[in-house]
C-alpha cells in the first residue's frame, strides 16, 4: 500500500532510523548502518562474523526515551571511531533476531567475528570509552 492509500493523508509507515522520529544530523552518519528486517540483520551479523572487522550494534527503540537519547551520539561517534563498523537495530523490526535483548539500549561490540562486549543503558561518555576501548 502506498503513502498515497486511503483519503491522501495517510503516510507511509517509517522504519529503522526514520521511524524514530529524531532529528538526526543531516549528511554526519559516517558508517551508522540499519537493520529494518530479521533477515537484514541477520545478514549483518554473518557479514560481521566473516569480515573479522571491529563493530558495534545498537539495540533500540523508536518508544525508548533513553534510546533517544543516545542516538544522535551515536552517530556522532561513527564519524569518530572510522575503523569501527556501527549498525542500529530496531528490536521491534528484528523480532526473531532480537528475541535476547532483554534491555534497550543494549550495544554488542564485535572484534575478529566475535561480540566480546555488552553494555547495557546510554551515557555518552561511558559509550565513548567502550568505543575507544573496542577502536
Amino acid at each position: 500500500m502506498s503513502a498515497e492509500a486511503g483519503n491522501g493523508k495517510e503516510e507511509a509507515r517509517k522504519t529503522g532510523l526514520e521511524g524514530t522520529g529524531l532529528p538526526l544530523p543531516g549528511g554526519s552518519h559516517g558508517s551508522v548502518r540499519c537493520a529494518g528486517s530479521d533477515p537484514q540483520l541477520r545478514q549483518m551479523l554473518d557479514s560481521l562474523k566473516s569480515s573479522k572487522s571491529s563493530a558495534v550494534i545498537n539495540y533500540g527503540a523508536s518508544w525508548c526515551g533513553v534510546c533517544n537519547q543516545i542516538l544522535p551520539p551515536f552517530y556522532k561517534f561513527s564519524n569518530e571511531f572510522k575503523n569501527l563498523t556501527f549498525v542500529y537495530a530496531h528490536v521491534d523490526e528484528c523480532p526473531e533476531t532480537t528475541q535476547n535483548i532483554r534491555y534497550t539500549p543494549t550495544f554488542h561490540f564485535y572484534r575478529d567475528g566475535e561480540r566480546v562486549d555488552e553494555m547495557f543503558g546510554a551515557g555518552e561518555e561511558r559509550l565513548r570509552d567502550r568505543l575507544w576501548l573496542h577502536s
